[in-house]
Parts: C-alpha cells; sequence; structure tokens
C-alpha cells in the first residue's frame, strides 16, 4: 500500500476519503444506481482495473472502450477516468509504463490481479452489466440524432442566459422526445 491509502474493497461504505471527485460525474441515470449515476462508488475503479487485465492500454483507450461498452450512450470524462487511473497506481494495482508520444500505458500488477481475484464474483455481475464491448451498436440516424441533440443543446446554452419560458419550451420538447423512444417498438 502506498501513499497512506487504505486498502479497502471497492465498495466498502466507510472508505470515503477520496470519493469526493466521484461524486456527480457518472453520467446518465441507469435504473437503480444511486444518485443518478452509471458506477456506484468502487465500481469504475474495478471495471478499469478488469480492462488492463483484458489488455494493457492508455487512459484514452479505456474511455472509448468504456463508451462503445455502452453503445454510445455513456462515455465518461477524463476528469473521473484520469485520477481512477491513478488511484490504482498510488495502491499498487496498476503501473503506468511511457509509451509512445509521451502517452501512459496502464498494466495491471500481481497485487492488481490478486484483488481482482478476491473480487471476481463483482468484477464479473459489473462487467455483465456494461457489456463486453462488441456489441451491435446503435443505428447509425440514431447516433446522429443523439450528437445533433447534444450540439443543440450546447450551442444554445453558449448564446448566454435561458429564460424561464425558454428553459420550459426545451424542456417539453426534450420530455416528449423521450416519450416518444419509450414508445417505440
Amino acid at each position: 500500500m502506498r501513499h497512506g491509502y487504505r486498502n479497502t474493497h471497492p465498495n466498502d461504505p466507510s472508505d470515503h476519503h477520496d470519493n469526493r471527485h466521484h461524486a456527480g460525474h457518472h453520467g446518465p441515470h441507469r435504473g437503480g444506481r444511486r444518485g443518478g449515476r452509471v458506477f456506484d462508488y468502487g465500481e469504475l475503479r474495478l471495471l478499469l482495473l478488469a480492462m488492463i487485465a483484458e489488455r494493457p492500454c492508455h487512459g484514452y483507450e479505456l474511455i472509448k472502450a468504456i463508451e462503445e461498452r455502452f453503445g454510445g450512450s455513456y462515455s465518461p470524462s477524463p476528469g473521473v477516468i484520469y485520477p481512477t487511473l491513478a488511484w490504482l497506481d498510488d495502491m499498487g494495482y496498476a503501473t503506468i509504463e511511457a509509451a509512445e508520444g509521451g502517452r501512459k500505458c496502464y498494466r495491471i500488477t500481481a497485487e492488481g490481479e490478486a484483488f481482482l481475484v478476491a473480487n471476481r464474483q463483482a468484477a464479473d455481475a459489473l462487467l455483465a452489466r456494461v457489456g463486453h464491448g462488441g456489441a451491435e451498436p446503435p443505428p447509425a440516424p440514431v447516433i446522429r440524432a443523439m450528437e445533433n441533440l447534444k450540439l443543440a443543446l450546447r450551442l444554445r446554452l453558449q448564446r448566454g442566459p435561458i429564460d424561464q419560458a425558454t428553459a420550459e419550451s426545451i424542456a417539453a420538447a426534450l420530455d416528449a422526445a423521450a416519450q416518444t423512444v419509450e414508445r417505440s417498438a
């Protein structure tokens, strides 16, 4: 154990010392997840560790692989991924190797493998929940429309403040679209 971190289970509720950087940064609501987060506390650590156990890779590759596992509906931010990878390194569960172009490649250590073995059931359940990638992605028109909506919202918000009537109009349009999607066959 390095840098004074405690060696706790990734879902140990008594381990609050580094939870602050994770709060509210895990994307959209997934049925039953606390606080509307995609991952409960510690699950992202376990997922990243399981993924680098399969194949050492760069942080950006991990972001893209998670996005692929979610079919494009969720992409973790670098502000969530890199601190989590740093935590895995600090705990001795992963090591960082220099790679081409000054990039960092994350590789699981023997201690990380032992931790993964000890938490295999939780890791397997997590991998089953998020998928293994390679699943058929949403159809191209759906991806295009999702990206178009994100861009339209971002551009509108950049133009300046939104009054209450405009906010309600935008929310009504989004709610109507959500209901249409939910009712689709």
